[in-house]
C-alpha cells in the first residue's frame, strides 16, 4: 500500500514539473504584444502559412498581424524621435549653460587681473588705509574671485563634459535608429511583396 502511494506521488509530481514546463516554455513564446521588434517579426514569420508555386516559396501573413507589427514600428520609431529630440534639447541647455559661463569666466578674469595689477596702490574707493588692512582687504578679494574661477572653470568642464556625453549618445542612437529603421523597413517591403505576389497570384488563379 506505501508502495503505491509513493508511485501515485512520483507520478503527480512528475505530472507538476511537465505542466510547469510546458507553462513557462508557452510564456516564453513571441508575440506582438511585447518583445523586441525583431522578436515580434519572428512571430510573423512563425505565424505565418508558406508554400511553393512554380519553384518559388511564398509566406502568407494576416492582414491583422501585418497591421500590427506595422503599428508597432511606428510607434517604436516615434519614441526613437521623442528621444533624440529631448537629447537634442538637452544639448541645446548644456550649450547656453557653457555660453553664459565662458562670459562669466572672462569677467572673471578681468576682475582678477585688474585686481592684481592696482593692489599696490594704497587708496580704496577713495579713502586712505592703512598698508596692512589695504593688503588684507585686496587678498581676501583675490582669494574671492579666484575661488570663483575656480567655480567657473568646474562647471564650464562639467557642462562640456555633459554636452559631449549627450552628443555621443544622440550619434549612437541616431546610427542605431537608422539601422532599425532599415531593417524594420527591408522587412515590412519583403512581407509586402510577398503578400502582393500572393495576391496577384490569386487573382490570376479566379
Amino acid at each position: 500500500m506505501n508502495k503505491f502511494r509513493i508511485i501515485l506521488l512520483a507520478l503527480g509530481l512528475l505530472f507538476c514539473n511537465m505542466q510547469f514546463a510546458q507553462d513557462a516554455a508557452q510564456n516564453d513564446e513571441p508575440s506582438l504584444d511585447k518583445g523586441t521588434i525583431d522578436s515580434q517579426f519572428e512571430f510573423v514569420y512563425k505565424k505565418s502559412g508558406n508554400y511553393r508555386a512554380d519553384g518559388k516559396r511564398y509566406e502568407v501573413v494576416r492582414t491583422l498581424n501585418l497591421d500590427k507589427l506595422r503599428q508597432n514600428v511606428r510607434d517604436t520609431i516615434n519614441a526613437f524621435n521623442k528621444n533624440k529630440a529631448e537629447l537634442k534639447a538637452t544639448i541645446s541647455g548644456n550649450e547656453a549653460t557653457i555660453a553664459s559661463l565662458n562670459d562669466k569666466l572672462e569677467q572673471t578674469t578681468g576682475n582678477l587681473n585688474r585686481v592684481t595689477e592696482e593692489k599696490d596702490s594704497m587708496s580704496f574707493f577713495g579713502m586712505l588705509v592703512s598698508k596692512s588692512s589695504y593688503n588684507l582687504i585686496m587678498w581676501t578679494v583675490i582669494i574671492v574671485l579666484f575661488l570663483m574661477l575656480l567655480l567657473f572653470i568646474y562647471r564650464y568642464r562639467n557642462s562640456n563634459y555633459l554636452t559631449q556625453e549627450a552628443k555621443v549618445r544622440l550619434a549612437e542612437l541616431e546610427q542605431e535608429y537608422e539601422d532599425h529603421r532599415r531593417r524594420a523597413l527591408e522587412r515590412e517591403q519583403r512581407i509586402s511583396r510577398q503578400l502582393q505576389d500572393e495576391i496577384l497570384k490569386y487573382k490570376k488563379s479566379k
